[in-house]
């Protein structure tokens, strides 16, 4: 059942929750934002079925959100979350190229998007431009969410952040990761039957032949978004 998000009272310190599988991660976020007058973190989670139950216990104000996390999707943490609270805004923080993963956050329900090796100092602003109602992208990423306004859909470049719906990358993702059909089953809540489905689709919208050269592909591209350098300047959008 859907839940409104109730405003904040005037005053009250903004509550975040954050959710990060690594406990070093959420120690340096937390720290900085318990430093300031106006915000406050209420609870920490590795999971998405713990964070969806906290946000659920907590009713934060804000939620941070990494892609990746213990057996489990943030995008499907942020699709759930989304879903159950449309008001509460979220803000991921992921170490993954955004120009591949931005833009499945948002259709995911996200309202921010900042890469980890920007500083901490961002995360400040981010938080704060969330709560204000705005949404968080870096410059490079502003400009290429305009330039798909204005020219429609744009042409299929040969990548499969391009060819690929959101679930089929999520797949893709997975299995450039090395899990198995029954972990990436497991990690994205759905049967082996239906992984089996959109591994299948996946070689065929990539023209690849079989299994091995699937694991090569993903691997390959798992690599090559993880390494890519993120932009260097952010702002509102």
């Amino acid at each position: 059942m859907t839940q409104r998000h109730q405003p904040r009272p005037e005053g009250r310190k903004a509550r975040i929750l954050l959710v990060d599988d690594h406990a070093v991660v959420r120690f340096g976020i937390a720290q900085l934002i318990n430093r300031q007058p106006d915000l406050e973190v209420c609870g920490e989670e590795a999971d998405a079925s713990t964070a969806f139950s906290a946000a659920e216990r907590l009713k934060p104000d804000l939620v941070i959100a990494d892609l990746s996390l213990k057996e489990s999707s943030g995008l499907e943490l942020v699709r759930n979350l989304k879903a159950r609270f449309p008001s509460m805004p979220i803000l991921v923080l992921s170490v993954h190229d955004e120009s591949v993963y931005a833009e499945m956050a948002f259709r995911a329900g996200a309202m921010g998007y900042l890469m980890k090796d920007q500083a901490l100092e961002k995360v400040l602003e981010a938080i704060r431009r969330l709560l204000n109602g705005s949404v968080y992208v870096s410059d490079a990423m502003a400009v290429k969410l305009l330039q798909k306004q204005l020219q429609g859909t744009p042409a299929v470049t040969g990548s499969p952040a391009d060819i690929l719906s959101d679930r089929e990358l999520e797949v893709f993702e997975l299995v450039g990761r090395w899990k198995t059909t029954r972990q990436i089953a497991q990690e994205l809540h759905i049967s082996i039957k239906t992984v089996e489905y959109y591994r299948e689709q996946i070689k065929r919208k990539l023209g690849l032949k079989n299994a091995v050269e699937l694991v090569q592909h993903a691997t390959a591209w798992v690599e090559r978004a993880s390494s890519s350098p993120s932009s260097s300047s952010d702002k509102t959008a």
